[in-house]
C-alpha cells in the first residue's frame, strides 16, 4: 500500500467510518457498499474517512469492503468522539480534497457530527435517508439541467410521503443513512487500494469539552443482526398477551420487536421498536402480530426476506408487504404457533 497524498478525483464518494475502541460500526460498512454503487454510476472512487486513535490497522479491512482509498487520521485526541475535534479534522479534509458526495451513518455520533460538519462547510444535509440514487434535475427557473446529482430519498410528513431531495448548488452533497437500511457486501481479500495517513490539526477552541470517563452499557437487544424477529403491535391487549411474542421469539431463536403503538402502550421497552423512529431490520423471517402496518413501521421492516403478518383486519396495510397472511386475533393465533413449535422440538 502506498501512502502518497493525492487530490480527490472528480465525483468521489466519501464515507465517514465510525469506530469505537477499534471496532468499526456496521453502518460504515453498509455505506461503503452503497458508495460503490453510486461511484460506479459516477465513474468515481470510494474514499473512507477513518478518524480515531490506534486505528491504523483497520484500513485494510475497509478496502476489502469497498473503499478505494482510506484516509486514516490517527491521533490521541481522537480516541473518543468529541464534536469539535472530529469536525475540525474532517472539515479540513473536505475543503482540501473536495469530494462530490459525503455519507454519514445516522447513529448518535453521526447525527451529532453531520449537521455540525454541514454547517462548517456551508452545504446542505438530508437526514435519515432510506435510499440514495444518481439522477438529473432540471431547475425550471434557470432553464438548465444539472446532471448526476445525488437523489436523497426519505420519508416525509410523518411517513405519509416519500420525498426526493437534491442539492444542485453546493458540494459535497451530504446525507445520513440509518443503520440497517443498506446491505453490506462480502469482504473481497483480492481488492487493492491506498491507505493514506493524514495529519490532524487542531485549534485550542476545539478542546472546550474534555472526556473525564466513559461508561459503556452493552445493548441488550440486537435487532439489526437478528435473523428472526417476532414483533407485536397495538393489537395485543395486555402485557400478558405480549409475553406470547417473547415466548415465540425465544422458541425460534429470534429477537423481540415491536411497533410504536406497543411501545407507547407500555407493552415493551423502546429499544425493541422497529420502524422509522426505531430500528431498520432485514431478517430472514419477520413475524408481525397485531401490527396494522403504518408506513412508518413498514419502512423499517419491508425488506425482510419473508414476512408473516397476523391481523384481524383483512385490509390491514401490513398485508401489502406480507408474504403470508393470517387473518385472526394474534392472542389466539400465537398460542397455536407456540404449541406447534413445542411439539416439534420434543
Amino acid at each position: 500500500m502506498s501512502e502518497n497524498t493525492t487530490q480527490c478525483k472528480d465525483r468521489c464518494v466519501w464515507v465517514f467510518i465510525e469506530q469505537d475502541e477499534g471496532r468499526i460500526v456496521d453502518v460504515g460498512l453498509e455505506l461503503l457498499a452503497k458508495a460503490q454503487e453510486l461511484a460506479g454510476t459516477l465513474q468515481g472512487q470510494v474514499w473512507a474517512v477513518l478518524p480515531g486513535s490506534g486505528i491504523r490497522d483497520l484500513g485494510e479491512s475497509l478496502i476489502q469492503q469497498g473503499a478505494d482509498r482510506v484516509l486514516v487520521c490517527d491521533h490521541p485526541e481522537l480516541e473518543h468522539y468529541r464534536t469539535l475535534p472530529y469536525t475540525r479534522v474532517i472539515a479540513d479534509l473536505v475543503r482540501e480534497r473536495q469530494p462530490y458526495i459525503f455519507l454519514v451513518g445516522a447513529t448518535p455520533v453521526g447525527r451529532d457530527l453531520a449537521p455540525r460538519l454541514a454547517s462548517a462547510l456551508k452545504v446542505g444535509l438530508t437526514a435519515d435517508c432510506t435510499d440514495l440514487q444518481i439522477g438529473d434535475f432540471t431547475i425550471k427557473k434557470e432553464n438548465r439541467t444539472v446532471k448526476d446529482l445525488l437523489y436523497q430519498i426519505r420519508p416525509a410528513f410523518g411517513g405519509n410521503l416519500i420525498a426526493t431531495i437534491v442539492n444542485p448548488n453546493t458540494r459535497p452533497q451530504m446525507a445520513t443513512v440509518r443503520p440497517g437500511v443498506m446491505r453490506r457486501i462480502q469482504p473481497d481479500s483480492t481488492r487493492r487500494g491506498v491507505i493514506e495517513n493524514v495529519e490532524a490539526r487542531f485549534e485550542a477552541c476545539d478542546f472546550a469539552l474534555e472526556v473525564l470517563s466513559r461508561e459503556l452499557r452493552p445493548a441488550s437487544v440486537h435487532l439489526s443482526d437478528a435473523q428472526v424477529i417476532v414483533s407485536g403491535g397495538g393489537g395485543l391487549k395486555s402485557k400478558q398477551e405480549f409475553e406470547l411474542i417473547e415466548e415465540l421469539a425465544h422458541l425460534m431463536g429470534g429477537e423481540v420487536g415491536a411497533s410504536r403503538a406497543a411501545v407507547d402502550a407500555g407493552l415493551v421497552s423502546r429499544e425493541h421498536q422497529v420502524g422509522q423512529t426505531g430500528s431498520t431490520v432485514r431478517p430472514r423471517l419477520y413475524i408481525a402480530a397485531g401490527i396494522s402496518g403504518a408506513i412508518q413501521h413498514r419502512a423499517g421492516m419491508d425488506q425482510s426476506n419473508k414476512i408473516i403478518a397476523i391481523n384481524t383486519d383483512p385490509n390491514a396495510p401490513i398485508f401489502q408487504v406480507a408474504h403470508y397472511r393470517i387473518i385472526g386475533d394474534a392472542g389466539e393465533v400465537l398460542p397455536m404457533l407456540i404449541k406447534v413449535l413445542k411439539e416439534k422440538t420434543k
